[in-house]
């Protein structure tokens, strides 16, 4: 913690944390000579919070308001009196009025109706019973604020929740744009609006002939010419509720008279209002990292408490003047409101990934990246591809259930790096009106780059080491979000300027795609590729790690049109049969540059060799690395940055060449340090930089329940004094049995003694479907549909964020694992929980105040998606594992997060305490009552139905209108047997587009 605090005292500057409003000159009218040509328009795009917006002139929703210059409208219940109208009895007749000042570019708000004038008629101001708030601070009697991009109105309640009905009243503004022409009549038009709120000024005040004779004369007046129409005063000549058509290709936004941009004025206002909101108005200031413990995100209607951690998305990133680059991973993206909130400068360095079930699943990677604000050119927004081996169907014809869900955060200073990993998205919503968990923590810049840090440890290096673990799974995280966009893949490099030593926590992630256990390199091998050839091992290598690859084009070779007389097939049976096997059934094999092959100048061969004439040319060409490989191989090897091994299974290779069948041939490729390793630092050329990515990216790790059992599996955790076992989620997938016993099994859960003939059982100890079905092991922490209904904020404000499916609570129902989410600490409650944590809690028998264990917080929901399906196939012995978490394991989802582990320690040894660590829910939680169930999207359509007819239409025009707190995937709830079968009924083939690739290289070879 000490480190940390000094890193951070070290690379920003103290702000002031006294809360500051931006008070304005309440005149109305303006001051300057105008131009006389020019006219301008404001559009104020809003989100309603609940209660639908009305305008007056259309009738309809509005989430995009039209403003005139100098043109006072009005927000209230009454149709008569008011531009725009929330029809609810808890808002006045007039509750506010704004009005847009051209010249100094501002939107102006008031407490009820606009009395100053200037301060020349010295009335009094007519504000609203039950008042204003901007941003969760009452807006104060004949007070004028300006309103911004990223600002919150509440109207009635400063809670933003509606007080005592649960229907929140008010709107955030999303984004503000201008718009400018050239307008003959601008000047009449600007004195009639100005003219006109004069008016209503006089009428409202209490003492009209005063106020008459202390205004100025009005031919003195200077006017600042305003946005017309069609020319004429009419109040309805723009419609306050008509929004420009968009264009999602170009970011550009017309109003069918003059073409800005979607974000043309931010980068001029970011000094003004997007820094202000950061710093001004939220009170953003030094915050320490949490270190072994996680902390709730700030709520923004609620007083916190002293003693509760909280923090804010402006203060996780403060001060941004010193940021050098911005990393994000999230689900879903409020770009622009991020940018004017956070006060994120025009030209930083910003690469967002996101979901997008069309992008992600391209084929085309020019799909899978976007530049969409023209204003900020080095913003890059990213959709990370999910592999075709996920999807239902081949070539990507239907699609597989899978999500980009992480949410992560990597702020790049000179002097340290911040990895922030959180379950909120990058939307307003998440950050101010939902729990979530927040963890972050500072890394030092190193002297010089530890490329080593981004390989894993291998099996064969013994005894774990955590000192590369944080750094080697994040940086093959990143690579695996910008594998194949060339242009970030400086980000990987990057990381290895910064100290992971010291991580409080241990990373855990998960990467879509089907994974097999290791195989541990257990000899020394005989030759390797580098410097752009083969050559025979002759001093001692380190190795970095396998990928998982395999043989192009063996069927190509060994087909009957081929090898008509079935020589190539002898010889290859004849050499196979000598090579010499390792203890899991490999053999090695040689790879080879053919880098004067017209068709590929990557092009790596792959051969095996008589072992009985090493040094001769007696060898059999099997096939070809394939193209997505050799992409990167044939570059890193002959830099010399890098050296290569490759092995394959004998008796796999050869029936595969008998049957002549696409069947996919697995090659193991082992990487090894090259003779020029240590010049990473100078490497410049593309497909250098690109390629390191691809690798780090390619190599074996373990993700989801086998990360988690990796990390876990290194401690025995004494069954006997285990206290709790929990998981609390937003989202609950299509779990059973099988999955909740792999979860249990990866979080080093052990059986009981049934039966003593278990214990010759090899499998005898593992915790397994069985006997999870006897014994349920885990409690699943999940809001029932009562407590939703009963929080102060309604289904409205948890409908959107919560998935449970109805199949699923029927198949649930009897096993009694279910509980219910009660929020912690208790100010939190009647606020959705967006949190995912898991807790596992034992406590010593002989000292009741210690206790160990560990935590998970992150983005993972309890779901097979997230955390991955086990399958189930026959396997070298020398491979078995925890029969509970299957031979190979198919993950859907891009997922992130952090465990925290408290091992079990001598009692006499003063360690820390996981009771530390303050879970945002109650535990023991209460379990489910038998009339209660989980706030399934049933039983919320249930208790809507029982609605008001007026409450079903606010919360249905509330959804029209977007209210964005949409999170959850939609997808999430996976039918486990649909899955299942997909997964299983899954043989790897060799790709149409591999095998024309190898066919083409065969055929120059043979024509050559």
């Amino acid at each position: 913690m000490e480190l940390d605090m000094n890193l951070y005292s070290e690379s920003v500057r103290r702000a002031s944390n006294h809360l500051k409003r931006r008070r304005l000159d309440s005149s109305l009218f303006p001051f300057k000579t105008p131009s006389k040509c020019i006219s301008c328009t404001v559009s104020m795009y809003i989100t309603p919070f609940g209660v639908p917006l009305i305008s007056k002139s259309s009738g309809c929703s509005c989430s995009c308001m039209n403003l005139e210059p100098y043109k006072v409208y009005t927000m209230g219940r009454s149709p008569k009196d008011c531009d725009f109208l929330f029809r609810d009895c808890r808002i006045s007749k007039i509750q506010c009025q704004f009005f847009f000042d051209l010249w100094k570019k501002k939107i102006c708000l008031s407490d009820g109706v606009f009395m100053g004038f200037g301060g020349n008629c010295g009335s009094r101001a007519r504000a609203s019973l039950n008042g204003v708030f901007l941003n969760g601070v009452r807006v104060g009697k004949g007070e004028v604020v300006e309103i911004c991009a990223g600002d919150e109105i509440s109207l009635g309640c400063s809670k933003g929740g509606g007080c005592a009905t649960g229907i929140p009243m008010g709107f955030r503004v999303t984004n503000v744009e201008y718009s400018e022409m050239i307008a003959e009549n601008g000047e009449v038009i600007a004195k009639a609006n100005a003219l006109l709120n004069l008016l209503r000024g006089i009428k409202s005040n209490d003492d009209p002939v005063k106020c008459i004779r202390k205004r100025v004369i009005l031919d003195r007046i200077y006017f600042e010419t305003p946005s017309v129409g069609d020319g004429t005063v009419s109040e309805k000549d723009i419609s306050p509720c008509e929004a420009p058509e968009a264009s999602f290709q170009t970011g550009m936004i017309s109003n069918g008279r003059c073409g800005v941009s979607s974000l043309e004025h931010m980068q001029k206002e970011t000094a003004s209002w997007g820094l202000g909101v950061g710093k001004e108005r939220v009170g953003v200031g030094l915050v320490p990292p949490p270190g072994k413990m996680f902390c709730l995100n700030q709520l923004q209607f609620i007083d916190q408490s002293s003693s509760e951690r909280v923090v804010s998305l402006p203060e996780l990133l403060h001060p941004v003047e010193s940021i050098v680059r911005l990393f994000i991973a999230s689900f879903t993206s409020d770009v622009p409101w991020f940018l004017s909130y956070c006060g994120i400068p025009p030209h930083l360095h910003v690469t967002i990934a996101c979901h997008n079930s069309e992008r992600c699943w391209s084929s085309s990677a020019d799909k899978r990246t976007s530049i969409p604000y023209p204003d900020f050119p080095n913003l890059m927004v990213v959709y990370p591809q999910f592999p075709e081996v996920i999807s239902f169907g081949k070539g990507r014809k239907k699609f597989g259930i899978g999500c980009h869900h992480p949410k992560l955060f990597l702020v790049q200073r000179e002097d340290s790096l911040r990895v922030v990993i959180t379950s909120a998205n990058l939307v307003p919503g998440q950050w101010h009106r939902v729990t979530n968990t927040v963890w972050w923590q500072d890394f030092p810049r190193l002297n010089s780059p530890d490329y080593l840090s981004f390989f894993p440890q291998q099996p064969e290096d013994g005894d774990h080491d955590s000192r590369y673990d944080f750094s080697s799974q994040l940086a093959g995280f990143i690579a695996s979000l910008l594998v194949d966009v060339p242009s970030q893949s400086h980000w990987v490099l990057e990381l290895a300027k910064y100290d992971f030593k010291g991580a409080m926590a241990l990373l855990l992630t998960s990467i879509p795609g089907v994974y097999s256990h290791w195989i541990p390199l257990v000899s020394k091998p005989q030759y390797l590729l580098v410097g752009g050839q083969h050559m025979p091992v002759s001093h001692c290598v380190k190795s970095l790690g396998s990928v998982e690859a395999s043989v192009a084009g063996l069927s190509y070779i060994f087909h009957t049109s081929a090898d008509s007389n079935g020589t190539r097939l002898k010889k290859l049976a004849t050499i196979l049969q000598k090579c010499k096997r390792n203890m899991y059934g490999l053999t090695e094999v040689v790879l080879r540059r053919d880098s004067k092959i017209p068709a590929d100048a990557n092009a790596i061969s792959i051969l095996v060799s008589n072992p009985e004439e090493i040094l001769s040319s007696d060898c059999v060409q099997i096939g070809f690395l394939p193209r997505e490989v050799a992409k990167w191989v044939a570059p890193l090897s002959d830099a010399g940055l890098f050296a290569f091994s490759a092995y394959i299974n004998p008796d796999e290779t050869l029936a595969s060449a008998l049957e002549g069948s696409n069947k996919k041939v697995q090659l193991h490729l082992y990487v090894f340090q090259g003779p020029c390793f240590s010049s990473i630092s100078n490497i410049t050329r593309t497909e250098h930089v690109s390629g390191v990515c691809l690798l780090v990216r390619a190599l074996r790790r373990y993700f989801g329940l086998w990360r988690l059992h990796e990390v876990l599996g290194q401690h025995t955790w004494p069954e006997h004094l285990e206290t709790d076992f929990v998981f609390g989620c937003s989202s609950v997938g299509s779990i059973n049995a099988q999955f909740l016993a792999a979860f249990s099994a990866a979080a080093g859960k052990r059986s009981s003694r049934y039966y003593e003939s278990e214990e010759s059982d090899p499998d005898w100890g593992c915790w397994t479907a069985s006997q999870e079905i006897r014994n349920p092991s885990i409690k699943v922490i999940f809001p029932s549909a009562e407590r939703v209904k009963s929080s102060k904020n309604g289904i409205l404000a948890s409908r959107r964020i919560l998935c449970f499916s109805e199949k699923t609570w029927q198949r649930l129902k009897g096993v009694g694992i279910l509980h219910d989410a009660v929020p912690c600490p208790s100010h939190r409650d009647g606020f959705p929980m967006h949190v995912k944590v898991a807790r596992r809690r034992f406590q010593s028998k002989s000292n009741a105040s210690s206790s160990f264990g560990w935590v998970y917080c992150g983005s993972h929901n309890f779901s097979s998606a997230a955390w991955g399906h086990p399958l189930f196939a026959e396997v070298n012995n020398n491979l078995r594992s925890n029969p509970s978490l299957g031979s190979k394991l198919h993950i859907c989802n891009y997922e992130v997060g952090v465990i925290f582990v408290v091992p079990p320690t001598n009692d006499a040894i003063e360690t820390k305490q996981l009771d530390d660590i303050v879970l945002p829910f109650v535990v023991p939680p209460p379990m489910y009552k038998p009339t209660d169930r989980p706030a399934t999207p049933q039983a919320m359509r249930e208790a809507l139905a029982q609605l008001s007819e007026a409450e079903k239409c606010v919360i249905e025009s509330s959804e029209h209108c977007g209210e964005a707190l949409m999170e959850e995937m939609p997808n999430e709830d996976e039918d486990e047997a649909t899955l299942e079968a997909a997964s299983n009924a899954y043989v790897e083939e060799e790709k149409e587009d591999e095998k024309a690739y190898a066919d083409c290289l065969w055929r120059q070879i043979d024509s050559s």
